[in-house]
């Protein structure tokens, strides 16, 4: 029987892996988080009623799925792309997902927006080092 023998530096193969989907998500944390913020100050007097509880639920549902999507997204091209090379290049690695993985759990069951905002940083920087580890220049765009 003949034998082949593969090796890969990740777990799936090159080419896909993307902050694309983390990008995404966390826009969505931080539109969720907006509408909210905006929710609660242009409907204090009428809060209890069913429609705005309705709503409101269902902003912090979507807000809650989105964030764990973007820490779900953000892990894996943390433990899976990332290699110990890439932390020799840029030392702060392991500390730059660290913070945008609890930045993604502050998002889940706050309602702020400074974290949110924050959140959108952190994915961006994190853009920038992963499009960077692959010789590449892609610029950040926003869907929103």
């Amino acid at each position: 029987m003949n034998r082949i023998e593969a090796s890969a530096h990740c777990d799936g193969p090159c080419g896909v892996y993307d902050p694309a989907s983390a990008r995404v998500a966390a826009e969505a944390v931080q539109s969720m988080t907006k509408k909210m913020l905006t929710l609660a100050e242009n409907h204090s007097a009428d809060s209890g009623s069913a429609t705005y509880i309705n709503t409101m639920s269902r902003y912090a549902a979507i807000k809650e799925e989105e964030a764990q999507k973007c820490k779900k997204e953000l892990l894996v091209l943390w433990t899976d792309f990332f290699k110990p090379v890439h932390v020799e290049s840029q030392p702060d690695l392991h500390d730059i997902f660290w913070q945008a993985a609890k930045l993604c759990s502050a998002c889940k069951v706050e309602v702020s927006a400074q974290h949110a905002q924050e959140l959108m940083d952190a994915v961006e920087k994190i853009h920038h080092l992963f499009w960077s580890a692959k010789g590449r220049e892609v610029p950040w765009v926003r869907a929103s």
